[in-house]
């Protein structure tokens, strides 16, 4: 099949990418119109670093120059951005291209190169009176846009090291990041999962994506629990390695905080963005409290399907399954008739983003596996997919796409300098996005089969991204906390921390299966960036609280909390996330914010067994 034959929202029959039509595929050009173009940006980068450097001693000259300093900045910003998502991009369409591999390399290497070139820089800053330097501010207005990220240098001033000090930590980034590579070649490249012969003769390796399409796909029980048995026990053979990893990542967090003088390392995690630690205790207390609703989602699903017993592993098989298909036009119209409560002029741009050039909407060879939006200041957000036509695609694309809406509008709205919105706040635009796609679909339909299958779509969203990231957080506080009290970190102290939380949160509806302690051992996020899941949960719950304010009450309230919202998603990172959700209507430091999303998976259980009331 060629590209022109392929009929108006069909999905391509190909997996090469040449024959997939070009407005379904990223356009690179708007970025670099070729390689060279590239290069000369590597080279202009370079000047650029090295200009910069000989700014070092400048900063007490007076406002001219700390102008000068922070625009200079911008400028290798935004030439950054280019650098790094031309080769980002291209290699994540092919991941085989060794030439593009090569070339992504060289951008970490500069870029680390520019860590080390600009440590001078914060202290030389802070080295200044802080008054006096908001005395420039106020009388020189071309620096009223740097003034958040300057005040807040000066917040953060006690935890920065002098330049010899910060010279260091700079040379060491790249060790620092040694846990994290070893992990990924021990989990990518040099595993080898296990072959599992099936009561029907066939034979499956259990790759993760294979494993996930079994569990969801095999209605034989014991053939899913031998499933899971050896795919967790593939990570549990090297199960000492990956203890020792880890605690590599907990003693290089602990060495990092006392560096930095952090009294504990979740402290040292939430300073850049001032969040309280109380964010994270009351979200770890209160989910793990409110584990009821979990539990009663776990004993339904158990019912409905049959089972004497529930384990986890029987967490994705559909209790009904459905044959309908959702192709990537009709996607595109659900997920534009979603988002009409959030305003013609949002409706508008998100028309113009998915009209073609920035989406790359189908697998092909070659392609790396998940879905993700990625910014280019300057010139927009590029959304990847693997889209084939499943229910599920059609809610990751109003994912990714309330992702790159995101971007659009603080990208429109913000200077450079603030235009980046951070990980706290950036999953309640995606979330947000998906539960207007959820009240979209049932409104479409009276079908109680089709309805129950998008509340369990709804309330199987909360298990991963609200509980499951609630469990995670939970562990990485607890193992943190050993090592700051210079407890043992082993094989079995880990299991047995795993092991409790597992109990704790889904209690006797679900039967405990040993090989399950070896989870923690496999979660990318433990090793790559600790103190990061937690976000996923609070994000579910602010998202959840502006849902219900735009969606409850009487009118006026409602076009209120909206143009809170959309005030959100055109701040960037103009201000601390949780002063910008505040002003949203949403306090994380508050139980009763989280609690929401523990009550609205009880009413959404409810509602569930409503739907298969009708269907008995």
């Amino acid at each position: 099949m060629t590209a022109s034959s392929l009929a108006p929202g069909a999905r391509p029959a190909t997996r090469n990418r040449a024959e997939i039509p070009a407005d379904l595929r990223w356009d690179f050009a708007p970025i670099y119109p070729d390689w060279p173009a590239w290069e000369a940006g590597m080279a202009e980068m370079q000047r650029l670093m090295d200009d910069f450097a000989a700014r070092k001693g400048t900063l007490a000259q007076g406002a001219a120059a700390l102008l000068a300093a922070y625009e200079a900045f911008d400028e290798i910003g935004r030439l950054q951005y280019r650098l790094y998502r031309y080769p980002q991009l291209q290699r994540d369409v092919d991941t085989r291209d060794q030439d593009v591999a090569g070339r992504f390399q060289r951008v970490g290497a500069l870029f680390a190169k520019f860590e080390a070139a600009t440590a001078w820089f914060k202290p030389e800053l802070l080295a200044l009176p802080q008054a006096e330097v908001e005395a420039w501010i106020a009388a020189t207005p071309a620096l009223a846009p740097y003034r958040f990220t300057i005040v807040d240098n000066f917040r953060r001033q006690r935890h920065v090291l002098d330049e010899a000090g910060e010279h260091l930590l700079a040379l060491g980034s790249r060790l620092a990041g040694a846990p994290r590579e070893v992990f990924q070649e021990l989990s990518t490249s040099d595993i080898r999962f296990p072959t599992l012969r099936l009561v029907d003769g066939s034979e499956v390796v259990l790759t993760p994506g294979n494993y996930a399409a079994l569990l969801e796909s095999n209605p034989d029980q014991a053939e899913r629990g031998a499933a899971a048995a050896a795919h967790v026990g593939t990570y549990a053979a090297n199960a000492h390695t990956y203890a020792a990893l880890y605690n590599a990542v907990l003693q290089r967090d602990w060495y990092l905080a006392q560096a930095r003088r952090f009294e504990t390392t979740l402290d040292a995690a939430l300073d850049e963005n001032a969040v309280p630690p109380a964010v994270v205790e009351t979200l770890v207390r209160t989910a793990r409290a409110g584990a009821a609703p979990l539990q009663r989602y776990a004993r339904l699903r158990r019912r409905l399907l049959g089972l004497a017993g529930y384990h986890l592993y029987d967490g994705f098989l559909p209790v009904w399954r459905s044959d309908k298909t959702y192709p990537y036009a009709t996607a595109r119209e659900l997920a534009l008739a979603s988002v009409a409560p959030l305003g013609a002029d949002y409706c508008e741009r998100y028309r113009r983003f998915v009209s073609g050039g920035r989406i790359d909407v189908y697998e092909n060879e070659g392609k790396r596996s998940g879905a993700y939006s990625a910014g280019v200041y300057g010139v927009g957000p590029y959304l990847l997919l693997n889209y084939n036509d499943t229910l599920d695609s059609v809610f990751t694309f109003a994912h990714e796409a309330g992702h790159a809406m995101h971007t659009v509008l603080s990208y429109e709205r913000q200077p450079f300098v603030t235009a980046d919105y951070t990980i706290f706040v950036a999953e309640v635009a995606s979330i947000t996005n998906e539960r207007l796609l959820l009240d979209e679909l049932l409104r479409r339909t009276e079908d109680p089969k089709e309805r129950f299958l998008l509340l369990e779509h709804a309330a199987s969203a909360i298990v991963g991204t609200f509980y499951t990231q609630a469990l995670f957080a939970d562990f990485e506080l607890q193992a943190h906390r050993l090592v700051e009290r210079g407890e043992p970190v082993t094989t079995e102290v880990l299991c047995r921390l795993y092991a409790g939380l597992l109990r704790d949160y889904w209690g006797d509806a679900v039967e405990f299966d040993a090989f399950y302690q070896y989870t923690w051992a496999r979660i990318p996020h433990f090793y790559n960036s600790p103190y990061y899941v937690y976000q996923y949960a609070t994000c579910f719950a602010s998202s959840a609280k502006i849902y219900a304010a735009m969606t409850e009450g009487d009118p006026a309230a409602r076009a209120a909390a909206t143009a809170h919202y959309l005030e959100l998603l055109s701040s960037g990172g103009n201000d601390h996330p949780m002063e910008q959700l505040r002003k949203a209507g949403v306090d994380l430091t508050d139980a009763a914010t989280v609690q929401a999303v523990v009550s609205q998976l009880d009413a959404l259980v409810t509602r569930m067994e409503a739907e298969a009331a009708k269907l008995a």
